[in-house]
């Protein structure tokens, strides 16, 4: 299987040194060039010598959002931001994904395994070597990580310390949250492997609880609020052993 040739383009040299070490660290991928001029840039991509570009959204010369447009889709993309607000555009250009600065490794390479799986569909998921496995991000960092879900017409940010549990229903999957109930074409396994497994649990077929968020336990039954959530047969285990891990 060939290597994923990626490309880093960003005006701020520290950005650029932090992805070119990610990449260094994923066995499928090959950094062919790391640049802060992006019509350098934006040269590479229409001679066709990438296959994955990641890129800032505000710079100078050119922006991220008109490099894509100019692009028109000869590689994928990946946008790297510190601001949050440009997700709805880029999105709707169908970037592969949307990495907030500062990036941490973990949340990288789930980004890089959905551009594998586009530009590679027949390749196998690779792990995360065990040394990257050890990092760990802070476990108040919680309180800031969010999502960005479609909905309707609209991309919505939900933040993960408000999700009460994701109800599955066919093609489509309910958010819950204290103030809403959020909508989304979506399936229970993509949800629940973007959600990091220390705060989410899936315990049904068609549920996904958040363990921050149960308020009592009573056999296979999980009391959230006054939502009773069934605990199946196939999840029972699982669960069951990470909440006699935390009990005291």
């Amino acid at each position: 299987m060939p290597m994923i040739r990626c490309l880093v383009v960003d005006d701020e040299p520290l950005a650029l040194h932090i992805v070119e070490d990610y990449i260094s660290k994923v066995p499928f991928l090959q950094l062919v060039k790391s640049t802060t001029n992006p019509i350098e840039a934006l040269t590479l991509v229409q001679q066709g010598d990438v296959d994955l570009v990641f890129l800032d959204v505000q710079m100078p010369e050119l922006t991220g959002i008109q490099f894509l447009k100019i692009a028109n889709g000869k590689a994928k993309v990946i946008l790297t931001t510190a601001y949050p607000e440009y997700a709805l555009e880029g999105y709707e250009l169908d970037v592969v994904d949307y990495l907030l600065k500062p990036i941490a490794f973990d949340r990288f390479f789930k980004s890089v395994q959905k551009a594998q799986a586009i530009i590679q569909p027949s390749a196998k998921l690779i792990v995360i070597p065990e040394p990257v496995q050890q990092q760990q991000q802070p476990q108040n960092d919680f309180l800031s990580d969010f999502i960005f879900i479609k909905s309707e017409h609209k991309i919505q940010k939900v933040y993960l310390r408000d999700i009460l549990f994701i109800e599955g229903l066919k093609d489509y999957i309910s958010i819950f949250t204290p103030a809403e109930r959020i909508i989304t074409l979506q399936n229970m396994k993509k949800m629940e492997d973007a959600l990091p497994e220390r705060h989410f649990i899936r315990v049904h077929k068609s549920y996904i609880v958040s363990l921050n968020k149960i308020d009592s336990i009573e056999r296979s039954r999980i009391w959230i609020g006054d939502k009773i959530i069934p605990v199946g047969d196939t999840y029972r285990d699982p669960f069951f052993k990470i909440i006699d891990g935390k009990n005291i």
